[in-house]
Protein backbone atom coordinates (compact mmCIF):
# COMPACT_ATOMS: atom_id res chain seq x y z
CA UNK A 1 0.00 0.00 0.00
CA UNK A 2 2.96 2.32 0.56
CA UNK A 3 4.69 3.27 -2.70
CA UNK A 4 7.84 1.22 -3.38
CA UNK A 5 9.84 4.42 -3.85
CA UNK A 6 9.28 5.15 -0.16
CA UNK A 7 10.60 1.85 1.20
CA UNK A 8 12.72 0.45 -1.69
CA UNK A 9 11.93 -3.20 -0.88
CA UNK A 10 11.42 -6.01 -3.38
CA UNK A 11 8.51 -8.43 -2.80
CA UNK A 12 11.04 -11.08 -1.82
CA UNK A 13 12.62 -8.81 0.79
CA UNK A 14 9.19 -8.05 2.26
CA UNK A 15 8.47 -11.77 2.64
CA UNK A 16 11.89 -12.43 4.19
CA UNK A 17 11.34 -9.70 6.80
CA UNK A 18 7.80 -10.96 7.43
CA UNK A 19 9.17 -14.42 8.19
CA UNK A 20 11.43 -12.94 10.90
CA UNK A 21 8.89 -10.53 12.36
CA UNK A 22 5.58 -12.41 12.10
CA UNK A 23 5.56 -14.36 15.37
CA UNK A 24 6.68 -11.43 17.60
CA UNK A 25 4.28 -9.16 15.69
CA UNK A 26 1.30 -11.46 16.28
CA UNK A 27 2.28 -11.90 19.93
CA UNK A 28 2.48 -8.12 20.47
CA UNK A 29 -0.95 -7.64 18.86
CA UNK A 30 -2.39 -10.30 21.15
CA UNK A 31 -0.94 -8.67 24.25
CA UNK A 32 -2.70 -5.43 23.28
CA UNK A 33 -6.06 -7.25 22.99
CA UNK A 34 -6.33 -6.53 19.27
CA UNK A 35 -9.09 -8.67 17.79
CA UNK A 36 -8.39 -7.90 14.13
CA UNK A 37 -6.10 -10.18 12.16
CA UNK A 38 -3.20 -7.87 11.28
CA UNK A 39 -0.98 -10.30 9.39
CA UNK A 40 -1.88 -8.78 6.01
CA UNK A 41 -1.22 -5.30 7.42
CA UNK A 42 2.20 -6.56 8.53
CA UNK A 43 3.07 -7.01 4.84
CA UNK A 44 1.08 -4.09 3.40
CA UNK A 45 1.70 -1.42 6.02
CA UNK A 46 4.06 -2.17 8.88
CA UNK A 47 7.03 -3.63 6.99
CA UNK A 48 7.02 -0.92 4.26
CA UNK A 49 6.61 1.83 6.88
CA UNK A 50 9.37 0.39 9.05
CA UNK A 51 11.58 0.10 5.97
CA UNK A 52 11.04 3.77 5.15
CA UNK A 53 12.02 4.76 8.70
CA UNK A 54 14.98 2.37 8.58
CA UNK A 55 16.26 4.01 5.39
CA UNK A 56 15.90 7.44 6.97
CA UNK A 57 17.63 6.33 10.18
CA UNK A 58 20.61 4.97 8.24
CA UNK A 59 21.43 8.40 6.84
CA UNK A 60 20.46 10.40 9.92
CA UNK A 61 22.95 11.87 12.37
CA UNK A 62 21.90 10.30 15.66
CA UNK A 63 18.58 8.61 16.48
CA UNK A 64 15.68 9.39 14.17
CA UNK A 65 12.81 11.05 16.08
CA UNK A 66 9.44 10.03 14.63
CA UNK A 67 6.29 11.83 15.76
CA UNK A 68 3.04 9.86 15.59
CA UNK A 69 -0.16 11.88 15.73
CA UNK A 70 -3.73 10.65 15.96
CA UNK A 71 -7.01 11.43 17.69
CA UNK A 72 -7.96 9.65 20.88
CA UNK A 73 -8.49 5.97 20.25
CA UNK A 74 -6.95 6.11 16.75
CA UNK A 75 -4.37 3.44 17.58
CA UNK A 76 -1.16 5.38 18.16
CA UNK A 77 0.10 3.06 20.89
CA UNK A 78 -0.67 0.05 18.69
CA UNK A 79 1.18 1.56 15.74
CA UNK A 80 4.19 2.37 17.92
CA UNK A 81 4.35 -1.07 19.53
CA UNK A 82 4.05 -2.94 16.24
CA UNK A 83 6.44 -0.63 14.37
CA UNK A 84 8.97 -1.10 17.14
CA UNK A 85 8.57 -4.88 16.88
CA UNK A 86 9.12 -4.87 13.12
CA UNK A 87 12.13 -2.54 13.28
CA UNK A 88 13.74 -4.62 16.00
CA UNK A 89 12.96 -8.05 14.56
CA UNK A 90 13.28 -7.22 10.87
CA UNK A 91 16.35 -4.98 10.92
CA UNK A 92 17.84 -5.32 14.39
CA UNK A 93 17.30 -1.61 15.05
CA UNK A 94 17.31 -0.28 18.61
CA UNK A 95 14.03 1.51 19.24
CA UNK A 96 12.43 3.36 22.14
CA UNK A 97 8.86 4.63 22.41
CA UNK A 98 7.74 7.67 24.38
CA UNK A 99 4.18 8.92 24.79
CA UNK A 100 3.30 12.54 25.33
CA UNK A 101 0.83 11.14 27.89
CA UNK A 102 3.75 10.25 30.13
CA UNK A 103 4.64 13.95 30.23
CA UNK A 104 1.34 14.94 31.84
CA UNK A 105 1.63 17.13 34.88
CA UNK A 106 0.76 15.33 38.11
CA UNK A 107 -2.76 15.66 39.49
CA UNK A 108 -1.47 18.04 42.16
CA UNK A 109 0.28 20.20 39.54
CA UNK A 110 -2.84 20.33 37.38
CA UNK A 111 -4.97 21.31 40.36
CA UNK A 112 -2.57 24.16 41.02
CA UNK A 113 -2.75 25.20 37.37
CA UNK A 114 -6.54 25.09 37.53
CA UNK A 115 -6.53 27.49 40.47
CA UNK A 116 -4.05 29.89 38.89
CA UNK A 117 -5.26 29.90 35.28
CA UNK A 118 -8.57 28.11 34.57
CA UNK A 119 -10.55 25.25 36.20
CA UNK A 120 -10.62 23.23 32.96
CA UNK A 121 -6.86 22.73 33.20
CA UNK A 122 -7.41 20.24 36.01
CA UNK A 123 -8.32 17.76 33.26
CA UNK A 124 -5.33 16.19 31.52
CA UNK A 125 -4.96 16.35 27.78
CA UNK A 126 -4.80 19.79 26.23
CA UNK A 127 -1.55 21.67 25.61
CA UNK A 128 -0.61 23.28 28.88
CA UNK A 129 -1.20 20.10 30.93
CA UNK A 130 2.15 18.52 29.98
CA UNK A 131 5.61 19.12 31.38
CA UNK A 132 7.20 20.33 28.14
CA UNK A 133 10.60 21.01 29.71
CA UNK A 134 10.68 17.41 30.97
CA UNK A 135 9.87 16.27 27.44
CA UNK A 136 12.67 18.31 25.91
CA UNK A 137 15.16 16.95 28.46
CA UNK A 138 14.01 13.37 27.87
CA UNK A 139 14.26 13.62 24.09
CA UNK A 140 17.71 15.17 24.38
CA UNK A 141 18.85 12.47 26.80
CA UNK A 142 17.45 9.67 24.62
CA UNK A 143 19.32 11.03 21.63
CA UNK A 144 22.56 11.14 23.62
CA UNK A 145 22.14 7.71 25.21
CA UNK A 146 25.33 5.70 24.73
CA UNK A 147 26.10 2.00 24.80
CA UNK A 148 25.84 0.59 28.31
CA UNK A 149 23.90 3.61 29.61
CA UNK A 150 20.33 3.51 30.90
CA UNK A 151 17.72 6.26 31.12
CA UNK A 152 14.69 6.25 33.43
CA UNK A 153 11.51 7.41 31.68
CA UNK A 154 8.35 8.63 33.47
CA UNK A 155 5.08 6.69 33.32
CA UNK A 156 1.62 8.21 33.62
CA UNK A 157 -1.13 5.84 34.77
CA UNK A 158 -4.49 6.85 33.31
CA UNK A 159 -6.27 4.47 35.67
CA UNK A 160 -5.30 6.68 38.61
CA UNK A 161 -4.97 9.89 36.55
CA UNK A 162 -1.50 10.54 37.88
CA UNK A 163 2.19 10.03 37.23
CA UNK A 164 3.61 6.95 38.90
CA UNK A 165 6.33 7.27 41.55
CA UNK A 166 9.89 7.24 40.21
CA UNK A 167 10.57 3.71 41.42
CA UNK A 168 7.87 2.51 39.00
CA UNK A 169 9.19 4.35 35.93
CA UNK A 170 10.52 2.29 33.03
CA UNK A 171 14.06 2.01 31.73
CA UNK A 172 15.50 2.55 28.26
CA UNK A 173 18.93 1.18 27.41
CA UNK A 174 21.20 2.84 24.86
CA UNK A 175 22.21 3.40 22.24
CA UNK A 176 19.13 4.05 20.06
CA UNK A 177 18.52 4.18 16.32
CA UNK A 178 14.88 5.31 16.34
CA UNK A 179 12.68 7.11 18.89
CA UNK A 180 8.91 6.89 18.41
CA UNK A 181 7.12 9.81 20.09
CA UNK A 182 3.35 9.44 20.01
CA UNK A 183 0.51 11.62 21.21
CA UNK A 184 -2.87 12.96 20.24
CA UNK A 185 -1.55 16.52 19.76
CA UNK A 186 2.01 15.73 18.61
CA UNK A 187 2.87 18.09 15.78
CA UNK A 188 -0.19 20.32 16.30
CA UNK A 189 -0.15 23.98 15.29
CA UNK A 190 -1.86 26.89 17.06
CA UNK A 191 -5.10 28.14 15.55
CA UNK A 192 -5.54 31.67 14.21
CA UNK A 193 -6.83 33.77 17.09
CA UNK A 194 -10.09 34.63 15.30
CA UNK A 195 -11.04 30.93 15.14
CA UNK A 196 -11.21 30.66 18.92
CA UNK A 197 -14.31 32.79 19.38
CA UNK A 198 -16.94 30.30 18.19
CA UNK A 199 -17.37 27.44 20.73
CA UNK A 200 -17.27 23.92 19.28
CA UNK A 201 -19.30 22.30 22.08
CA UNK A 202 -21.24 22.94 25.29
CA UNK A 203 -18.14 22.69 27.47
CA UNK A 204 -16.52 25.65 25.70
CA UNK A 205 -19.77 27.59 25.59
CA UNK A 206 -20.69 27.10 29.26
CA UNK A 207 -17.35 26.71 31.05
CA UNK A 208 -15.11 28.99 28.96
CA UNK A 209 -17.38 31.90 28.02
CA UNK A 210 -14.53 34.45 28.08
CA UNK A 211 -12.22 32.26 25.92
CA UNK A 212 -9.48 32.33 28.58
CA UNK A 213 -8.98 28.53 28.53
CA UNK A 214 -8.94 28.41 24.73
CA UNK A 215 -6.47 31.26 24.54
CA UNK A 216 -4.18 29.70 27.15
CA UNK A 217 -4.10 26.36 25.30
CA UNK A 218 -3.48 28.08 21.97
CA UNK A 219 -0.69 30.17 23.50
CA UNK A 220 0.99 27.03 24.79
CA UNK A 221 0.98 25.59 21.25
CA UNK A 222 2.44 28.81 19.90
CA UNK A 223 5.30 28.83 22.42
CA UNK A 224 6.50 25.83 24.46
CA UNK A 225 4.96 23.06 22.35
CA UNK A 226 6.37 24.59 19.19
CA UNK A 227 9.86 24.01 20.62
CA UNK A 228 8.98 20.42 21.51
CA UNK A 229 7.51 19.54 18.12
CA UNK A 230 10.37 21.24 16.28
CA UNK A 231 12.51 18.31 17.45
CA UNK A 232 10.66 15.89 15.14
CA UNK A 233 12.45 14.50 12.10
CA UNK A 234 9.40 12.72 10.65
CA UNK A 235 5.67 13.21 11.32
CA UNK A 236 3.18 10.38 10.79
CA UNK A 237 -0.56 10.97 11.18
CA UNK A 238 -3.26 8.39 11.83
CA UNK A 239 -6.22 10.15 10.22
CA UNK A 240 -9.58 9.15 11.71
CA UNK A 241 -12.68 9.37 9.46
CA UNK A 242 -14.27 12.04 11.67
CA UNK A 243 -14.86 13.31 15.17
CA UNK A 244 -17.82 10.96 15.57
CA UNK A 245 -15.46 7.97 15.64
CA UNK A 246 -13.33 9.36 18.45
CA UNK A 247 -15.88 8.82 21.23
CA UNK A 248 -16.55 5.20 20.20
CA UNK A 249 -12.88 4.30 19.86
CA UNK A 250 -11.84 6.08 23.05
CA UNK A 251 -14.65 4.23 24.82
CA UNK A 252 -13.11 0.94 23.69
CA UNK A 253 -9.80 2.10 25.15
CA UNK A 254 -11.50 2.89 28.46
CA UNK A 255 -13.08 -0.57 28.61
CA UNK A 256 -9.67 -2.18 28.03
CA UNK A 257 -8.21 0.06 30.73
CA UNK A 258 -10.96 -0.98 33.14
CA UNK A 259 -10.34 -4.65 32.36
CA UNK A 260 -6.60 -4.30 32.99
CA UNK A 261 -7.00 -2.19 36.13
CA UNK A 262 -9.65 -4.23 37.91
CA UNK A 263 -12.01 -2.59 40.35
CA UNK A 264 -9.61 -1.06 42.84
CA UNK A 265 -11.03 1.98 44.62
CA UNK A 266 -8.29 4.37 43.50
CA UNK A 267 -8.78 3.67 39.79
CA UNK A 268 -10.50 6.52 37.97
CA UNK A 269 -12.19 4.74 35.07
CA UNK A 270 -14.71 6.97 33.24
CA UNK A 271 -18.32 6.03 32.61
CA UNK A 272 -20.06 7.05 29.37
CA UNK A 273 -21.13 10.50 30.60
CA UNK A 274 -17.70 11.32 32.00
CA UNK A 275 -16.06 10.16 28.78
CA UNK A 276 -18.29 12.39 26.63
CA UNK A 277 -17.34 15.40 28.74
CA UNK A 278 -13.67 14.38 28.68
CA UNK A 279 -13.63 14.22 24.87
CA UNK A 280 -15.02 17.75 24.68
CA UNK A 281 -11.70 19.03 26.05
CA UNK A 282 -9.99 17.54 22.98
CA UNK A 283 -12.58 18.37 20.33
CA UNK A 284 -11.39 21.78 19.14
CA UNK A 285 -7.81 20.80 18.48
CA UNK A 286 -8.79 17.39 17.08
CA UNK A 287 -11.03 19.03 14.49
CA UNK A 288 -8.35 21.57 13.65
CA UNK A 289 -5.72 18.86 13.11
CA UNK A 290 -8.07 16.79 10.96
CA UNK A 291 -8.61 19.86 8.78
CA UNK A 292 -4.98 20.81 8.18
CA UNK A 293 -2.48 18.12 9.20
CA UNK A 294 -3.19 15.61 6.39
CA UNK A 295 -1.74 18.18 4.00
CA UNK A 296 1.60 18.52 5.79
CA UNK A 297 2.40 15.34 7.74
CA UNK A 298 5.13 13.33 6.02
CA UNK A 299 3.03 10.15 6.00
CA UNK A 300 -0.75 9.96 6.54
CA UNK A 301 -2.34 6.60 7.33
CA UNK A 302 -6.07 6.87 6.66
CA UNK A 303 -8.38 4.87 8.93
CA UNK A 304 -11.82 3.68 7.85
CA UNK A 305 -14.91 3.36 10.03
CA UNK A 306 -13.89 -0.21 10.82
CA UNK A 307 -10.68 1.09 12.47
CA UNK A 308 -8.43 -0.33 9.77
CA UNK A 309 -5.81 1.43 7.65
CA UNK A 310 -7.17 1.57 4.12
CA UNK A 311 -5.27 4.43 2.53
CA UNK A 312 -1.89 6.17 2.59
CA UNK A 313 -0.88 9.70 1.64
CA UNK A 314 2.74 10.73 1.22
CA UNK A 315 3.51 14.45 1.32
CA UNK A 316 6.65 15.90 -0.19
CA UNK A 317 9.31 16.80 2.38
CA UNK A 318 10.10 20.44 3.09
CA UNK A 319 12.81 21.94 0.88
CA UNK A 320 16.34 21.59 2.21
CA UNK A 321 17.07 24.09 4.96
CA UNK A 322 13.44 24.52 6.02
CA UNK A 323 12.23 23.30 9.40
CA UNK A 324 8.94 21.81 10.50
CA UNK A 325 6.46 24.38 11.90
Amino acid sequence: MLPPTLHNLTPGEVLAIAAKARDPFVAAAGQMQIDNNLEQELVDIYIPLAAALQRNACTHDGPLLVGINGAQGAGKSTLCRLLQTVLEQGWGRRVASLSIDDLYLTRAERRGLAKRVHPLLATRGVPGTHDVELGLRLLGALRQLRDGRRLTVPVFDKAIDDRLPKDEWRHVDGPLDVILFEGWCVGALPQPEEELSLPVNSLEREEDPDLSWRRYVNGQLREDYRRLFAELDVLIMLEVPGMENVLDWRGLQERKLASAAGQKKEHKIMDAAALRRFIMHYERLTRAMLAEMPGRADIVLKLNAGHRIDGVRINAPAPSGETRP
